[in-house]
C-alpha cells in the first residue's frame, strides 16, 4: 500500500503529532502545550479554523478540529474528508511520518485515518520520474489506546484491497488484457489465500458461453473466465454468496463504435466491476471473514475486429436462450448473463453483480451514488443500503417492473440486448434478471468507478468503488 498504518504505544519527540479534537473542549491544550501554544489553539478554535499547524524544533504539532453534531454517516464522511484535506499540509511540509491521537469525546480516528490513507493513493507506475512524483507521507501510526492492532490490521487490509481495485482500473490495455486480468487474480489469490481457477478460450467454447465468445470475436486476445473462491473451514453460510464482475478490459463499442472524445478515451475502466469483486475477495480473505464467497469474472475486450459480431446477429447464450444483438456496445450484459447463469451451479444464497454498465446510470446519479436493483428481499436491500451509508457509497434502488421487459422483446429471438431510449439502467438490469433464478442484486457503478477529477479521498481515475461496500455488507451479513 502507499502508506503503512501501524499501532504505537508512545510518541517520540521527533514525531509529528496529529491530534483530533473538539473545538469546544480544549482542556487538554493547557496540559499539553505552553501558555502561548494553548492560547493560539483556543483562538483558532473560535475562528472556525479546521486545522492548526504548529512547527516545532523537532516534531510538528497539528490539531484537527472535528464536528460530531451530525448524523453518523455524514459525520464519518466529513471526518474522512478532513483526513484527506490534511494531506495538503503534510505534503507542503514534506512530512513522512505522523502519529494520530484522539482527544475528541467521540473516537473518529478510524474514519480520519481511512480518508488520509485513501487520499494518499498514487498510480505512477508509468512515469519516468516516479521518485520525484511520489508523495511524502509513508507512515501513519495510531495510539494503541485509541485504535487496537486488530482494528488497524482490518483497516489496512480494506485500504490495500481498494488500492488493488484502483490499480486494476488504472492499468491500460497495453498491460491489462483479459489473460493478464486473470493472472492478476491468481497473484492476489496466492498472496491472500483464496483459490483461483481460470477457464481459457477452449474451456469457454466447450461450455458454450455464447455471450462472452460473441463479444470476444473481434479481439486479438482470448477471453478468460475466472473463478475466485474463499471457503473457510467454519463458514457461517451453507450456500455460497456469489459476486460477479464485468471484466471488459477495454470497450471500443465494437462495430457500434463509440466516439473517441469523452467516451472511448477512458474505456480501460470498463472492467471496474471486475476490479470491485477482485478487490472485495482480497478484503474478505485478508480479514478472514467466516463466509463462503465465490467471485466470477468473465473477461475480454470489445473491438470491431475482422470477425466481430454485428448488430442484427442472433447469439446463443450459455443458458441456451437466444439474444438478438441490436447494439454491440451493449456488450457488458452479454458477458454478465453467461456468468449469472454459471452461478446457478452453486445454488447460491445471494448473488451480487457489479458493472460499469450504462450511461443512463451515470446520468441519473452522477458519481455521487450507485443505482441498484434486483430480486433479493427487502431485508437484504436494507442491510446493503445501510452499508452504503456507512462507507458513503450510497445506493438508490430502481424498480424492475414487468413492463420494462416488454422493451426487450424480439421478433426473431428469445430476447434482445437493448431496450428503448429511456430507463436504460433498468432495461439493462431487466435483461440480466432473465438469466437468474436466485436472490440477486445488480449494481451499476458506471458513474462512480472512474473519475476525471478527484473527489476528496476518491482519487482521480479508478476509485475502487464497491470494495468497501461489499466488505462492510458481508462483515455485517
Amino acid at each position: 500500500m502507499n502508506t503503512n498504518i501501524s499501532v504505537t504505544k508512545s510518541i517520540k519527540s521527533t514525531d509529528t503529532l496529529v491530534l483530533l479534537a473538539d473545538r469546544k473542549m480544549l482542556d487538554w491544550a493547557t496540559e499539553m502545550l505552553n501558555k502561548e501554544g494553548a492560547g493560539y489553539i483556543k483562538q483558532a478554535a473560535k475562528k472556525d479554523i479546521n486545522a492548526v499547524f504548529i512547527p516545532r524544533q523537532k516534531g510538528n504539532f497539528i490539531v484537527q478540529f472535528l464536528d460530531s453534531n451530525q448524523e453518523e454517516s455524514l459525520r464519518s464522511e466529513d471526518v474522512r474528508l478532513a483526513g484527506n484535506d490534511l494531506l495538503s499540509t503534510i505534503n507542503h511540509y514534506k512530512i513522512e511520518s505522523i502519529v494520530v491521537s484522539n482527544v475528541h469525546p467521540v473516537n473518529m480516528l478510524g474514519d480520519f485515518v481511512e480518508g488520509l490513507a485513501l487520499g494518499n493513493y498514487q498510480f505512477i507506475k508509468y512515469f519516468k520520474d516516479q521518485s520525484e512524483r511520489k508523495k511524502c507521507l509513508k507512515s501513519i501510526k495510531v495510539m494503541k489506546e485509541d485504535f487496537s492492532s486488530i482494528q488497524v490490521k482490518e483497516l489496512r487490509n480494506i485500504i490495500d484491497a481498494t488500492f488493488h481495485a484502483r490499480d486494476l482500473v488504472n492499468e491500460p490495455l497495453s498491460f491489462l488484457t483479459a489473460p493478464e486480468l486473470a493472472n492478476q487474480a491468481r497473484i492476489f489469490g496466492k498472496k491472500y489465500g483464496f483459490k483461483v481457477t481460470v477457464f481459457n478460450k477452449k474451456k469457454i467454447e466447450k461450455l458454450k458461453m455464447g455471450g462472452l465468445l460473441a463479444v470476444n470475436r473481434g479481439s486479438n486476445d482470448p477471453p478468460t473466465f475466472s473463478i475466485l473462491e474463499w471457503n473457510p473451514a467454519k463458514a457461517k453460510n451453507k450456500k455460497p454468496i456469489v459476486l460477479v464482475g464485468k471484466g471488459i478490459v477495454y470497450d471500443t463499442g465494437g462495430v457500434s463504435l463509440k466516439s473517441t472524445a469523452n467516451s472511448m478515451d477512458f474505456m480501460k475502466s470498463d472492467m471496474g466491476g471486475a476490479a470491485t469483486v477482485i478487490g472485495s475477495m482480497v478484503a474478505i480473505a485478508a480479514n478472514k471473514l467466516p463466509l463462503h464467497v465465490i467471485a466470477l469474472v468473465p473477461s475480454t475486450d470489445n473491438r470491431p475486429g475482422q470477425d466481430a459480431y454485428v448488430p442484427g446477429d442472433v447469439i446463443e447464450m450459455f443458458s441456451g436462450n437466444t439474444v438478438e444483438v441490436l447494439n454491440t456496445d451493449a456488450e457488458g450484459r452479454l458477458v454478465l448473463a453467461d456468468a449469472l447463469h454459471y452461478a446457478k451451479r452453486y445454488q447460491p444464497e445471494l448473488v451480487l453483480d457489479f458493472a460499469t454498465l450504462t450511461g443512463a446510470a451515470a446520468r441519473a446519479l452522477g458519481p455521487e451514488g450507485i443505482s441498484y436493483m434486483g430480486t433479493a428481499n427487502n431485508t437484504i436491500c436494507k442491510k446493503i443500503e445501510e452499508s452504503g451509508f456507512r462507507v458513503y457509497e450510497r445506493l438508490v434502488r430502481f424498480p424492475l417492473w414487468r413492463e420494462y421487459h416488454h422493451q426487450l422483446k424480439s421478433n426473431i429471438a428469445d430476447i434482445k440486448n437493448l431496450g428503448g431510449p429511456n430507463a436504460g439502467m433498468i432495461t439493462a438490469g431487466k435483461f440480466l434478471e432473465y438469466f437468474t433464478d436466485f436472490p440477486w442484486l445488480h449494481f451499476d457503478i458506471a458513474g462512480s468507478a472512474y473519475l476525471k477529477v478527484a473527489d476528496g479521498y476518491r482519487t482521480k481515475e479508478g476509485t475502487g468503488v464497491g470494495v468497501r461496500l461489499v466488505y462492510d455488507f458481508l462483515k455485517n451479513y
